[in-house]
């Protein structure tokens, strides 16, 4: 039987607002990877026409927090998950809609054993942004850790 990662989505609109303001749409949630969009709106657009690169970054960063979510719930009670730091790169001009799939760069349980140790793992999730046409726009790689709880 797998895991049901229906909650994903609503904890992440509940517990990052920007997500419900931007309108991000949760398409799939699995516990390593995930995809969200960003719909096209003008409000987004920068001055040639494609979505800001603040738009950009926050939806990946968004999608990288879903599948942290999603991966590491379970242990939510003894650690709280942050981002350590994350790096973009622009490669192309996204229009239309935007898309960015964000998989777990390390196994669940390796990470779960280091944190059982009492250090703070660090942990990357790599995102892959593309347009409509699933032509890449941009990749970024966040860098989370979990921050025990005391």
């Amino acid at each position: 039987m797998s895991q049901d990662y229906s909650f994903v989505a609503d904890a992440m609109k509940q517990g990052v607002p920007w997500a419900s303001t931007a309108g991000i749409e949760f398409i799939e949630v699995t516990g390593d990877r995930v995809v969200v969009g960003l719909p096209d709106r003008a409000e987004f657009h920068n001055h040639v026409g494609g979505p800001h690169a603040a738009m950009t970054f926050g939806l990946g960063e968004t999608a990288s927090g879903a599948v942290v979510l999603a991966a590491f719930s379970q242990h939510m009670a003894k650690a709280t998950p942050l981002v350590a730091r994350a790096e973009i790169a622009y490669k192309k001009v996204a229009t239309g809609v935007l898309r960015a799939e964000a998989v777990l760069g390390r196994p669940v349980a390796d990470v779960v054993a280091e944190l059982d140790t009492g250090t703070r793992p660090e942990f990357p999730v790599n995102v892959t942004l593309t347009n409509a046409e699933g032509v890449t726009t941009a990749e970024m790689v966040v860098t989370w850790t979990l921050r025990i709880n005391r």
